[in-house]
């Protein structure tokens, strides 16, 4: 999904009426987790409220904010007045534009932590994504991408197209710490996958190449967000186990979630352009549940605080 137009208006739509359907009660307290926190891939809303409204609902302790344009000023706005909240922030801009580059320079002297999310209609090796690969390595901060090869209703075409040839990328670039993320890149854990659907379930078959290269590859790391993260840990808990085990120091928690209050309720989170699966639910909610049930406290600790922290600096 598109989240950077939809999540402009969220900051407003937290303060309208939700359905009745679409509502938790409102007395259900928010989650306990075994482990502080960091949502590593939450696109930040217009207020701080609005912000804050789905981290409590979700039980989320601190977030890492996905800012797309000149936000820098409203980001240590946020700061300023919970920095334990908001411990950190990414940046993105136009990466087809000649003044790209300049304008992330500029971000990270500004407090910006990391490049992303890179969302656009270009090919994983071609000109744009190398230029933000090497500016990522000489700012010495990772760089999230969106990896997506099948349209849907609310990403139409291919974004960020070529994963399962990227690991032509990871050796041209071995200085830069690359996130996967999205469709493409949850999907290819199996061996199995043939770019037909943009979320495939049912059985992992192992050899996947996402798994391959996060074994192979220390500047590869992978970021589990959005459905498309829930699907791949939620289709074969078996394989999950041993996945999250074997790259418990390469994974880290992100939710991308639209819902307004932790609780999968507001207009974002239920409308055609969510996976069925997911209306109604708070896609953070949904994946720390996994998340525990898939894992030791020492891992999910890692997995949903240490790793994130570590990968930015905060530790």
């Amino acid at each position: 999904m598109d989240r950077r137009k939809l999540l402009a208006g969220l900051g407003a739509a937290a303060a309208c009426p939700v359905h009745a359907q679409d509502a938790v009660a409102p007395w259900a307290p928010p989650p306990k987790w075994s482990a502080p926190v960091i949502d590593m891939h939450w696109h930040m809303r217009k207020t701080v409220e609005a912000n804050l409204a789905h981290m409590d609902g979700a039980g989320v302790t601190a977030a890492g904010l996905l800012t797309s344009g000149a936000v820098a000023d409203t980001v240590h706005g946020f700061q300023a007045q919970y920095p334990d909240r908001f411990p950190s922030w990414f940046a993105a801009t136009d990466i087809t534009k000649p003044d790209a580059e300049a304008f992330l320079i500029q971000a990270a002297k500004d407090g910006a932590r990391g490049i992303g999310e890179l969302k656009f209609h270009v090919a994983a090796d071609g000109p744009e994504l190398r230029r933000m690969y090497a500016l990522a390595a000489e700012l010495d901060v990772p760089v999230l991408v969106h990896f997506q090869e099948v349209g849907q209703a609310a990403a139409g075409g291919t974004y960020s197209a070529g994963w399962k040839n990227f690991a032509a990328m990871l050796k041209a670039y071995p200085k830069t710490k690359f996130i996967g993320h999205a469709d493409a890149f949850w999907a290819n854990v199996s061996a199995d996958y043939h770019e037909d659907t943009a979320y495939p379930e049912g059985p992992i078959v192992p050899g996947g190449i996402t798994d391959r290269l996060l074994s192979d590859y220390p500047n590869l790391f992978g970021d589990l967000a959005s459905n498309s993260g829930n699907l791949a840990l939620s289709r074969d808990p078996g394989f999950t186990r041993g996945f999250l085990a074997r790259h418990q120091d390469k994974l880290h928690f992100g939710s991308d979630c639209n819902c307004s209050d932790g609780r999968g309720g507001g207009p974002g989170q239920n409308n055609p352009g969510v996976a069925p699966r997911m209306r109604g639910k708070c896609v953070a909610q949904e994946t720390l549940k996994v998340l525990t049930a898939a894992t030791t406290p020492d891992v999910f600790r890692k997995l949903v605080w240490t790793n994130g922290r570590r990968l930015v600096k905060l530790t």
